[in-house]
């Protein structure tokens, strides 16, 4: 699953769980819509809003998505796709990507208790947006 954070790390959307064993960027045309679609229905905006990506994610379709949507993509440059880094990256900015690392580890430790259960994606999708209900209601 991918998931879209705020800058403290609270959840904000999530895709749908993708079966099978597949490289992070992997139909990120489909699940980034459906992420900022869900954004949208919430009445979040996305504009100029900061993507923080790792290299995995650096793809022209996820870069144009961001641009059509008005957010910047602060995406680590990919060398081994040939990426030549002419575009936006920030270091410093890039740093803060810390809080989805957080969140995603987070979210792996809660899932842990009913590992037995996972064996369906639906099960699995129902027990992450358990875990982050949980997270959301902690911070208030």
């Amino acid at each position: 699953m991918l998931f879209l954070t705020d800058a403290n790390g609270i959840p904000l959307a999530c895709s749908r769980p993708i079966a099978g064993n597949h490289h992070d960027a992997f139909q990120i045309t489909r699940h980034f819509t459906d992420m900022l679609l869900s954004l949208k229905q919430s009445g979040l905006t996305t504009n100029g809003l900061f993507l923080n990506a790792d290299a995995g994610f650096d793809t022209d379709d996820l870069r144009t998505l961001c641009h059509q949507h008005e957010m910047m993509d602060n995406i680590d440059p990919n060398r081994r796709n040939g990426s030549t880094g002419n575009n936006f990256f920030d270091e410093l900015l890039y740093k803060k990507r810390y809080v989805i690392e957080r969140t995603n580890a987070w979210l792996d430790a809660f899932k842990a208790f009913a590992i037995r259960y996972e064996t369906n994606a639906t099960h699995w999708f129902g027990l992450n947006l358990l875990a982050c209900i949980i997270l959301i209601i902690k911070k208030l």
